[in-house]
């Protein structure tokens, strides 16, 4: 399995517009980041986790051919934004996956209204085939994905374990129930949006007590601020098993 780090900047991105802070003004190609998600690719079959605002940009940037589905994580702009730029995808191939909560999928119906209806449809939208996640593992093709539920604020919203490989962003609390469904993982990812308290989102030391709890082999932070830092001097200071992620980084399994 391969995994492909399309994104992993906050909701705004980094730099952020207009922005004199020095992280968004950095020449340094690692702290600049799109909104957050990632390319899974096993076999011949390829996912996204989340289509933000970046959807397009990012698949040009990857020279994806095609995807097979998308798996949402929760309904907030940066993470679904970019849903109307699945058009060229559909023309390709037909109707696409997407998996989410059903709550998920009924705020996306609401929002992109002309991609999920099935009368009277605009002959250039694209259209979907809907998946309810439940918390429960369910299948993409050949693989069994187990979610895992936590919290973002007040909000419900899922991460996803791939056999060795879990994928969690914009959590701030997973109960125990949760994080024993990532004992003995290969690779965890996990947010840590910047130093100080969030009330939605993990902080670096929050995560990194995670982290350890959890003792994964390797461990990428993503969904990160400019406010967490330079990406060269806050990953100097991490676990021998820790690492910032940074857009376009591929790992294998």
């Amino acid at each position: 399995m391969k995994v492909t780090f399309l994104g992993t900047g906050t909701s705004q991105g980094i730099p952020v517009i207009g922005s004199k802070h020095p992280v968004c003004l950095s020449t340094n190609p690692k702290d600049k980041r799109l909104r957050v998600s990632v390319l899974i690719e096993w076999d011949s079959k390829t996912y996204v986790v989340d289509c933000g605002p970046d959807f397009r940009q990012q698949m040009l940037r990857t020279n994806c051919p095609k995807i097979d589905g998308i798996i949402f994580t929760h309904e907030h702009a940066d993470h679904t934004a970019g849903l109307d730029d699945i058009r060229p995808f559909f023309f390709k191939q037909g109707p696409l996956h997407v998996y989410a909560h059903k709550r998920v999928l009924n705020e996306l119906t609401r929002r992109f209204d002309y991609i999920f209806q099935t009368e009277n449809k605009y002959p250039g939208a694209p259209s979907v085939i809907q998946h309810e996640i439940k918390n429960e593992p369910f299948r993409l093709e050949n693989k069994s994905v187990l979610p895992i539920n936590g919290t973002h604020y007040n909000l419900q919203v899922f991460g996803f374990r791939f056999h060795n490989f879990a994928y969690l962003t914009d959590m701030k609390t997973i109960e125990e129930t949760e994080l024993q469904k990532l004992k003995n993982l290969d690779v965890l990812v996990l947010n840590a949006l910047r130093e100080t308290e969030h009330p939605s989102h993990l902080n670096l030391p929050e995560a990194l007590e995670i982290i350890k709890k959890l003792q994964p082999k390797k461990a990428y932070l993503t969904h990160i601020s400019h406010l967490l830092g330079f990406h060269d001097e806050v990953e100097s200071k991490l676990p021998d098993n820790v690492f910032l992620a940074y857009d376009n980084l591929q790992i294998t399994l």
